[in-house]
């Protein structure tokens, strides 16, 4: 039986290689979106927005996540610009 991986914000990381596990978690995401629901694809395009290896890894995964917004504009709205609205 496989031992539960610790949660990365409690646990201490154990090599350098954790980003790169990261990486590499969210890159297998976005080959098969298919499959996984658009809370872990938008984790995923955040992870390699943020944190890809090439500037093309990094713009695509942002335009994914423009398009997972455009397909529920309301539901994933960010905080302040929900905010904002409602003090007009």
């Amino acid at each position: 039986m496989n031992q539960p991986l610790p949660h990365p914000h409690i646990a201490t990381p154990r090599s350098g290689d954790w980003m790169q596990d990261r990486l590499t978690e969210a890159r297998t995401v976005l080959a098969d979106v298919a499959h996984h629901q658009d809370g872990l694809i938008r984790l995923a395009c955040r992870v390699i927005a943020r944190h890809g290896e090439t500037a093309k890894e990094r713009e695509d995964a942002r335009v994914l996540l423009v398009v997972l917004d455009a397909r529920s504009p309301l539901r994933h709205r960010h905080r302040s610009d929900h905010d904002s609205e409602a003090s007009s």
